[in-house]
């Protein structure tokens, strides 16, 4: 191997390219009022001017930017650049999810408290539902009804996974129906969805806030939290510098974890070799699993003074998560070869906006009954994340709650493990739906049954509002603070 060799610059390459497009539209958004009032995340927008100048450069030259020598050629002698940008989503993907479940917590919650973030986690499941509803309504009708050439019937449910989930699982998803399902463009599919989710969550988010600003409900918030020490470091951690950088520390922890959620697929697959890509298409959620006994066994190893000094650093952890995010869906948009997808826009576009419908109006709807106190706040973080990640609702919701006042953030972050609770085994039915058109249609029907449930569940206090009347009243009369589940009764007497 020579070191003069483009094939050894191809990795290093894309991710320069990447960060320079990033940087580019930082600098956009700084000197275009028009970029800043859109609030599209600079992730977002440095993806898609790579989108644009590869597609100029594919209607100009004969192919995509990423497929030129310096990024690596049409990967004739190995993988290509359009390949490397695929890669670098999927395993950012698994990273970032990582760093995040590494972060430790002492927070204590409220009865009530636990009960919002509980209800926050089954409304995030309800989201991806009536988005995986709704998308399979249309797919099915593509396909059977309109012949869509290319199409599979099961297409229509990365709708939940490039809205509700965001670039990452759009691909590995997108990726598993077309490599096993024959789906001819899946991977460009679920990428143009969630691409096209970024642009709802901006853009709808922005039309929100402005509505609203103008009738007197909201007003935008300028404050900002001030940072502490505590923000940084913890008390009893491990030195900045010292034989090993702290930072290093961190990272190494991560990629350990990674790399042992790879043993552990890569047996699995072995195994149920059936299942190989449907494994590995959930390489970020074995991650995260795996972060809970790496937590227990460091816990147990402070508790016995074996080691002495905190290991896991949260600031340094959001600094991981943050950076595999940016670069994941900027990396995830500029992969996205739209010539490919010409047969497909009238559907994508269809999806897009019946999504965008959906989610709008079932986000407003929980919002307005679960959280009155504040409603706007926890639907702008809502809509966000299921348009976009839950980094685009943070953007969104610092419109408005830039200090943070208002309990939205915290129910967008500490939703994640009941939404994976509930949310996981219906994961599996989307290799299943995929499978053929009855399959397809069992899969919506079972969606749409789950919805329901979930809803029942989510709205149980009104449903079973005597119930809970009739509990707070026994626990008022032997002088107990009411539980999570009675404590909102008047609230919610005062919804229905």
């Amino acid at each position: 191997m020579s070191f003069s060799e483009l094939s050894v610059w191809t990795f290093v390459m894309v991710i320069a390219s990447i960060g320079a497009s990033m940087l580019l539209a930082a600098v956009l958004i700084r000197l275009l009022p028009f970029l800043k009032k859109s609030l599209v995340p600079v992730s977002v927008l440095g993806g898609i001017i790579l989108l644009i100048i590869s597609t100029v450069t594919y209607y100009a030259a004969g192919t995509y930017l990423f497929n030129i020598p310096v990024f690596g050629g049409n990967g004739e002698e190995g993988i290509s650049g359009m390949q490397v940008l695929e890669l670098i989503t999927y395993h950012c993907l698994g990273i970032g999810f990582i760093a995040t479940g590494m972060r430790s917590s002492n927070k204590k919650f409220t009865k009530k408290r636990a009960g919002e973030i509980f209800d926050s986690g089954v409304f995030t499941v309800n989201g991806y539902l009536i988005q995986a509803t709704v998308g399979l309504i249309i797919s099915l009708l593509a396909v059977c009804v309109f012949n869509v050439d290319g199409m599979i019937s099961a297409a229509g449910i990365l709708l939940a996974f490039g809205f509700g989930q965001g670039t990452g699982q759009a691909l590995n998803y997108g990726h598993i129906y077309e490599e096993t399902n024959g789906f001819v463009g899946g991977a460009n599919f679920g990428l143009t969805v969630a691409a096209l989710g970024f642009l709802v969550a901006c853009i709808g988010g922005v039309i929100y806030i402005n509505v609203m600003r103008k009738k007197g409900k909201i007003r935008i918030d300028s404050s900002t939290r001030r940072n502490t020490l505590e923000d940084y470091e913890e008390e009893n951690e491990i030195p900045n510098v010292s034989s090993m950088d702290k930072f290093t520390v961190q990272i190494a922890l991560v990629l350990a974890v990674y790399a042992i959620s790879f043993g552990i697929m890569y047996g699995l697959s072995a195994l149920l070799p059936s299942l190989s890509e449907t494994l590995f298409g959930f390489n970020f959620f074995i991650g995260v699993l795996l972060t809970i006994p790496v937590k227990a066994l460091l816990n147990k190893l402070y508790a016995k003074k074996i080691v002495d000094k905190k290991i896991v650093n949260n600031f340094m952890m959001d600094r991981i998560a943050g950076f595999a995010f940016d670069v994941m869906i900027v990396a995830g948009v500029a992969a996205i070869q739209l010539p490919l997808l010409a047969e497909y826009w009238g559907v994508l576009l269809i999806l897009a906006a019946a999504g965008t419908l959906v989610t709008f109006v079932y986000v407003n709807f929980v919002s307005k009954r679960l959280f009155p106190a504040y409603r706007n706040e926890q639907f702008l973080a809502w809509f966000g994340m299921l348009t976009g990640t839950a980094s685009t609702g943070m953007i969104l919701l610092r419109e408005i709650d830039g200090s943070y006042r208002t309990p939205a953030s915290e129910n967008l972050v500490y939703q994640n493990l009941p939404a994976m609770a509930f949310g996981f085994p219906l994961m599996f039915l989307a290799p299943y739906a995929a499978v053929g058109n009855m399959e397809a249609l069992i899969t919506c029907i079972i969606v749409a049954v789950c919805f329901v449930v979930l809803n029942i569940i989510l709205f149980r206090r009104s449903i079973f509002r005597k119930k809970f009347v009739a509990a707070a009243d026994a626990e008022a009369d032997a002088g107990q603070e009411p539980s999570s589940e009675t404590a909102a009764k008047d609230e919610n007497n005062s919804q229905v």
